[in-house]
């Protein structure tokens, strides 16, 4: 019995420290700016399929769920992917089933050449140049890695970054430990500046 309550009680940590450090994240080199338009920028993953992978479906969700009410008719929605070995590009494929399965019909822009995180950022600045806020959306420790590296490559538009809606309370609950182990891994490239949660 007492084993029992301790493995419970080992689980039940597990899942909080989970949830607390992708909650964390997200919050981590965001402003509050106002204004439009906006660009929601959604990453990519490896995708060697000719359909969209659970994740980047998810993140189309996630990408698609960040554009709101009051600025929809002035937000563009930037997928990012290179090529996926099948074909064709992760951004077409995630285009795709914003269009067809989400019925999205705003403003899309494909960004088909990146492979890495870097590049990402790298490829989509000439898209996102001109709005006055951004949205970087990904697993919570992959889009805070990709808005440091928008803060090195470009402080101008870093200044304009605010939050996405990639975090909700209890979404991926079993697997957010995993994710924050995945994510304290990756996240060893970062200073200690961009580890900063936002005021």
């Amino acid at each position: 019995m007492r084993r029992a309550t301790g493995l419970a009680t080992a689980a039940v940590a597990a899942l909080a420290w989970g949830e607390w450090l992708n909650w964390r994240w997200s919050r981590v080199l965001v402003g509050d700016r106002t204004g439009t338009p906006t660009a929601v920028v959604v990453l990519g993953y490896r995708n060697p399929r000719p359909t969209a992978n659970l994740i980047n479906r998810w993140r189309v969700r996630a990408g698609l769920r960040s554009v709101t009410a009051a600025d929809a008719g002035e937000t563009r929605v930037i997928f990012s992917g290179g090529e996926n070995g099948a074909g064709g590009t992760e951004a077409q494929l995630m285009a795709d089933y914003a269009r067809s399965v989400l019925a999205f019909d705003g403003t899309v822009l494909l960004e088909d050449r990146s492979t890495t995180t870097w590049e990402n950022i790298t490829n989509v600045i000439p898209l996102i140049e001109d709005v006055d806020r951004i949205k970087i959306v990904s697993q919570p420790a992959h889009a805070l890695k990709a808005r440091a590296y928008l803060r090195r490559q470009r402080p101008d538009l870093a200044a304009k970054l605010v939050r996405a809606e990639d975090y909700r309370v209890g979404e991926w609950m079993l697997v957010k430990p995993l994710l924050a182990l995945y994510g304290l891994w990756t996240l060893r490239v970062l200073e200690s500046d961009e580890r900063t949660v936002s005021s």
